[in-house]
């Protein structure tokens, strides 16, 4: 731990600020895709309920993959057509952006579909078109289970992007892959370290993001109740 205490690597081109700005760099550039492309083709399958086999078959396919070997495997495909840092930043980001989709996806399709059919025969008996009771109802109603699904993504992201040192790129891996070819344990506990505590604040960063924006009636959480009426007291005939 006394990396971390040491002034001289809180400043200059490779300080620990720097590191934890191109790791969260790395993180929400990945998230932010996976999002735009899981979002949306949740909400289509959870709604049309066509292509149900992607959260099955593929989302599952996608969990399994090998992160390092898929990595080498990108760089060798890809870096001979991007001659500069971008031959190696694009195979990271696609690495990250595939872990992050099967969380996001199979979470906003379960949202969708998990939205009371009640609720929505009753959008439409009051003439909602089929776009509104989409944004008025589903998606209101299934917003806990998305953000639960942007949080896990998130997480695994952040503890993921260290991979991205793995390939002489940026980020906190970098404190664990110099600490391992240095022999300096501290140095490699100070990068697990912060990556803990990165994923910690994010962590409760979007639990508290959730309970603002989310309904309490969705969440469940305990709402003020009206005092219990007095008992009728009927009066006493003689």
């Amino acid at each position: 731990m006394n990396y971390l205490f040491d002034p001289r690597h809180w400043s200059g081109a490779d300080s620990i600020p720097t590191l934890i700005g191109e790791h969260l760099l790395y993180s929400l550039i990945a998230l932010a895709i996976a999002a735009i492309i899981a979002v949306p083709l949740g909400i289509y399958i959870g709604v049309t309920g066509k292509g149900v086999f992607l959260i099955a078959g593929l989302a599952n396919a996608l969990r399994a993959l090998p992160s390092v070997g898929l990595l080498i495997l990108l760089v060798l495909l890809i870096s001979p057509a991007f001659p500069s840092k971008m031959g190696y930043i694009l195979p990271s980001l696609i690495v990250l952006v595939l872990l992050a989709v099967p969380p996001i996806l199979t979470n906003t399709y379960a949202g969708v579909r998990a939205v009371d059919a009640a609720a929505v025969d009753a959008a439409r008996g009051m003439g909602f078109r089929t776009m509104k009771i989409l944004t008025d109802v589903q998606l209101p109603c299934s917003l806990p289970l998305v953000l639960s699904g942007v949080r896990s993504a998130l997480l695994q992201i952040i503890s993921t992007a260290t991979i991205a040192a793995y390939i002489s790129l940026g980020g906190l891996g970098r404190l664990l892959i110099d600490g391992k070819a240095q022999n300096d344990y501290s140095q490699m506990v100070a990068g697990a370290v912060l990556v803990a505590l990165l994923a910690l604040f994010f962590d409760q960063l979007l639990a508290f993001i959730t309970r603002r924006v989310v309904s309490p009636g969705l969440t469940r959480r305990t709402i003020k109740s009206a005092s219990p009426a007095e008992p009728v007291k009927t009066p006493v005939t003689v």
